[in-house]
C-alpha cells in the first residue's frame, strides 16, 4: 500500500501547530467540497483525503503513532481495519451486505465531517461565528440576520444570555450530500463591556456618586437601573465605599426568566474641591466643634 504524506497533502510542515493544521484544512476542505465541484471526481478524491489527513494529524495520539511508524503507518491501518471487521462480524447479526464504513472525517470546523452511514453520504461540517451584542440586549433578548452563502439565518437570544454562551443552530452548517447531513451553526455570544455595570454571573455592580452633604446628614438619590430608575435611602453619616444591595435587579437568570439576580451599588461620597469662603468658614467651625 502506498504511503500517503499527509503533511504534503495539507500543505504543512512537520512541526505545524495544531492551529496551521486547522486552518490549512478547513481552506482545502472548502476548496475541494463535492458542492462546489459536482463533477470534478478528482476534486471528490482529493477532498477525502484532505479528511483523512486532517483526521489523523489532528489528534495528538494518531499524529504521534503516524510520525513513528512513518512507512509502516498505512501496514498498521490495514492490520487495525481487519481486525475491527473481523469484530464487528462476530457482533453483527442484521443485514451480511450492509456497510460499516467508520467515517474519516472528524474536526471539520470544530466538528464532524466526512462520510457517514454509507459511503455515498458525507456529513457536512460544522461552522462558527460570533454574534455580538450589548449589555442592554442580553437583558431583554434580541436577535440578529445572518447572511449564509444564499440564505439568512435569525439568531435569537433569551432574556439573561450570557457571554461566551454557544447557540446551536441545526443543519446550518456546511452541506452535506443531502439535509440530514448538514453540519451545525455554532453561534458564540460576546457582550460589550458596559461604561456602568459590571457583570458577573447574574448579578450586577455599580458605582453610584453621592454628594457629600447627602452622605452627612442623610437624603434619597436616584440610581440608574437595566429596568429604569430606583431611588434608595442614603443613612446619614454613609461612609465612602458602602455597598447597598438592590434585590431583583440584576440580570434575568438564562433558564429561570422570572428570576433576577440582584445589583449591588457602590456608594462614592463626592468631596467638594472649590470651596466658597462661606463654606469653608462652615467647615472650620465643624473642625472646631468636632
Amino acid at each position: 500500500m502506498e504511503y500517503k504524506d499527509y503533511y504534503k497533502v495539507l500543505g504543512v510542515g512537520k512541526k505545524a501547530t495544531q492551529g496551521e493544521i486547522k486552518k490549512a484544512f478547513r481552506a482545502l476542505a472548502v476548496k475541494y467540497h463535492p458542492d462546489k465541484n459536482p463533477d470534478d471526481k478528482t476534486a471528490k478524491e482529493q477532498f477525502i483525503l484532505v479528511n483523512e489527513a486532517n483526521e489523523v494529524l489532528s489528534d495528538p495520539k494518531k499524529r504521534k503513532e503516524y510520525d513513528e511508524l512513518g512507512n509502516n503507518w498505512q501496514q498498521n491501518q490495514q492490520y487495525r481495519r481487519q481486525q475491527s471487521a473481523a469484530n464487528d462480524r462476530r457482533q453483527y447479526a442484521g443485514n451480511p451486505n450492509a456497510s460499516n464504513f467508520s467515517s474519516f472525517f472528524e474536526q471539520f470546523f470544530g466538528g464532524d465531517a466526512g462520510f457517514s452511514g454509507t459511503q455515498g453520504n458525507y456529513k457536512g461540517g460544522d461552522l462558527e461565528t460570533e454574534m455580538e451584542i450589548s449589555l442592554e440586549e442580553a437583558f431583554v433578548g434580541t436577535n440578529r440576520v445572518i447572511q449564509l452563502e444564499n440564505e439568512k439565518i435569525r439568531i435569537t437570544t433569551k432574556p439573561g444570555v450570557y457571554q461566551g454562551q454557544v447557540l446551536k443552530i441545526k443543519n446550518k452548517g456546511i452541506k452535506g450530500s443531502s439535509e440530514n447531513y448538514n453540519g451545525d451553526l455554532f453561534v458564540k455570544i460576546k457582550i460589550h463591556p458596559h461604561p456602568k455595570y459590571v457583570r458577573k454571573e447574574n448579578d450586577l455592580y455599580y458605582e453610584h456618586v453621592v454628594d457629600l452633604y447627602t452622605a452627612v446628614l442623610g437624603g434619597e438619590s436616584v440610581v440608574d437601573t437595566l429596568s429604569g430608575q430606583v431611588k434608595i435611602k442614603i443613612e446619614a453619616g454613609t461612609q465612602n465605599g458602602k455597598t447597598i444591595r438592590l434585590k431583583g435587579k440584576g440580570m434575568p437568570m438564562h433558564d429561570k426568566p422570572l428570576l433576577f439576580g440582584d445589583m449591588y451599588v457602590q456608594l462614592h461620597v463626592l468631596i467638594p474641591t472649590k470651596l466658597k469662603q462661606e463654606q469653608r468658614e462652615m467647615f472650620e467651625k465643624l473642625q472646631q466643634l468636632g
